[in-house]
């Protein structure tokens, strides 16, 4: 079993692992837009009072990409995911999300995909947090 923690990338916000291996199997914990300096990816400031709006398919990019990161300290990648579950705040959302993990994913030969709305998420600029099973053999 191996467990992959880093300084160079995002710190949990918890006590847990961003990757998990455990033989053929991957396990990436659920990841967010947040990048290493603590900003967020998906973040528009669209005035001068400070009004935001959060870009659920700019957000959607940044999370596959920082799970493919996640992935490739393990020799693995997107390639290789089996399983994704993600977390919308919000199922307005959904039409950008999906047309986001489309740029990741092919429907007919990606990965098998659960999607449900949830309450909230760690910060409140998130709109989108996604977990993901890969299978990679050693």
């Amino acid at each position: 079993m191996t467990t992959i923690m880093s300084n160079k990338t995002v710190t949990p916000r918890g006590a847990y692992p961003h990757v998990k291996q455990v033989g053929d199997f991957i396990f990436v914990s659920g990841t967010s837009s947040r990048r290493p300096d603590n900003t967020i990816a998906g973040v528009d400031i669209i005035d001068k009072m400070g009004t935001k709006r959060l870009n659920i398919e700019t957000q959607t990019r940044e999370v596959l990409q920082n799970i493919d990161k996640n992935l490739q300290k393990v020799g693995a990648s997107l390639k290789d995911v089996v399983d994704v579950t993600s977390f919308l705040v919000n199922m307005n959302d959904f039409a950008g999300y999906n047309k986001a993990y489309a740029e990741f994913f092919d429907a007919a030969t990606g990965p098998a995909r659960t999607t449900v709305a949830v309450h909230q998420l760690p910060h409140p600029d998130l709109v989108v947090e996604i977990k993901v099973m890969a299978y990679k053999k050693q």
